[in-house]
């Protein structure tokens, strides 16, 4: 099995409660039916900071990371599928990564 990082680009905040709601029972939806290939759940972020060599700048970049997910796929076709049913995609795109092994 191979890993992947799901990076949330976008998102909104609900407008209501009930929004809210909605939007948190598809998310444990997606997270139910993908449970064996969770490796972290992940979560939202706050704003982010862009550090260069000579810099630190406040915008986060042109499309600042809005969360996170870690899972396993047997390849990264298997994690785009995965990636395409994701609740997150109503209001946002995800960026899907392979991390590769690194021996240290």
């Amino acid at each position: 099995m191979h890993k992947f990082v799901f990076a949330y680009h976008g998102g909104q905040k609900p407008e209501t409660p009930q929004a809210g709601e909605v939007m948190l029972n598809e998310w444990k939806n997606w997270m139910a039916q993908h449970q064996q290939a969770l490796i972290d759940p992940g979560n939202p972020v706050g704003p982010s900071k862009t550090v260069s060599s000579h810099s630190i700048s406040d915008d986060g970049g042109v499309n600042p990371l809005s969360g996170y997910t870690l899972v396993q796929a047997e390849d990264m076709a298997a994690a785009l599928e995965m990636a395409q049913s994701c609740p997150h995609l109503s209001h946002g795109t995800i960026e899907v990564a392979e991390i590769l092994p690194l021996d240290m």
